[in-house]
């Protein structure tokens, strides 16, 4: 168990923003947890267990918001080298790994998303990733879509989901 975190959260145009950060070994912060909610409450259940702070203290601000600052005025790389500390078994932190791959403004669909991850069968598994992520934005699973091309879940909810579909597309660079 990691033993302190702090949080902080910042207004988006989708709403509130948390992000939970722990130390990490360069002395830098590590997200453990973020999302569209002003409730660190929300968040804290979704982190691992063995990573899961057992005290939190709120902080005016946290460098790692400058990134998410960045993203929603359409600097979309801001985001893509965050640090992220996420645990589970093999398939799902690969699977963590790969949805950071996943272009913006070039959704994957479940299928597709299995198959990048190497298991094409693994559909199920593929969209389970995408619901445990508890790194939202940093772990971009916003990106992943229903087989049908439907949004499909997303723990924040789909109009948030959405937003973050049509401003990826806006902003995304175009495919050479």
């Amino acid at each position: 168990m990691t033993s302190s975190a702090r949080y902080a959260t910042v207004a988006t145009p989708p709403g509130p923003f948390t992000v939970v950060v722990t130390p990490g070994p360069d002395g830098g912060d590590v997200v453990l947890a973020a999302g569209w909610t002003g409730d660190v409450a929300d968040l804290l259940p979704v982190v691992h267990r063995t990573l899961r702070p057992t005290r939190v203290e709120r902080v005016e601000h946290l460098p790692v918001l400058d990134a998410v600052e960045a993203h929603a005025s359409g600097d979309l790389r801001a985001i893509d080298d965050v640090p992220v500390q996420q645990r589970s078994g093999p398939f799902l932190e690969e699977a963590w790994d790969v949805l950071r791959t996943v272009p913006a403004g070039q959704p994957d669909t479940y299928a597709a998303f299995a198959a990048r991850c190497g298991r094409p069968a693994a559909v199920r598994a593929a969209a389970n990733a995408c619901a445990r992520n508890a790194a939202a934005l940093f772990v971009p699973c916003h990106r992943v879509l229903g087989s049908d091309g439907g949004l499909g879940g997303f723990r924040w909810g789909t109009p948030v989901k959405r937003w973050l579909l049509d401003h990826e597309a806006e902003h995304a660079p175009v495919p050479a």
